[in-house]
Parts: C-alpha cells; sequence; structure tokens
C-alpha cells in the first residue's frame, strides 16, 4: 500500500473518470507518494498547519504506470509514481484530522 496527500479543492476540481496527476506533474514528471511509515514526516516536513487534507491509499498491485523508488534530499528512498494515476488504484480516501 502506498499513499498520496492531496488538499481537497485541488481533488474537487478534477473530473473522476480521468487518471490523477497533482498540481506539480507537469514541472516534476512523476507523481509523490510515500510509504505508510513516511507518511507521518511528510506530513510535518510539507504540511505543517496545513488542513484539510486528503491521504489517498493506494494498491500498487493496480498502477498502470511505472513505479520507482528515488533517493530524497535526505537520502530517504521514496517512491514515484511516473505516470498519471488510474483510479482504480484508489482504493480509499482518508480526510485527516484537524491539527
Amino acid at each position: 500500500m502506498f499513499y498520496h496527500i492531496v488538499q481537497p479543492a485541488y481533488w474537487s476540481t478534477l473530473e473522476e473518470a480521468t487518471p490523477y496527476t497533482p498540481e506539480t506533474f507537469a514541472a516534476e514528471g512523476f507523481i509523490h507518494l510515500s510509504t505508510q511509515e513516511q507518511v507521518a514526516g511528510v506530513l510535518e516536513r510539507y504540511y505543517a498547519g496545513v488542513r484539510p487534507l486528503l491521504l489517498l491509499h493506494l494498491d500498487e498491485t493496480r498502477f498502470s504506470a511505472p513505479l520507482r523508488y528515488e533517493a530524497s534530499t535526505g537520502g530517504e528512498l521514496f517512491p514515484h509514481l511516473y505516470g498519471p494515476l488510474n483510479r482504480d488504484a484508489i482504493v480509499q480516501i482518508e480526510t485527516l484530522p484537524e491539527v
């Protein structure tokens, strides 16, 4: 299982029938994902004080795009999806609690 964080304001602008790409996809060429163990650190580093947020729970066996682990600036390996996220890979959408 992998996870992706998205702001509801952006999520709500997307059509349900189309594959998901985050706002940064055109510039970066991939989708940032996290393992369960990495989610808390990502929230702390990049989303401190930012709410509301959605946490997409993703079944990697359903990905139609290639997945690669790549080192972050701190050297930790993070999963990156190199293509749009097919909607059938999203198995749950969790609203994260307020901080």
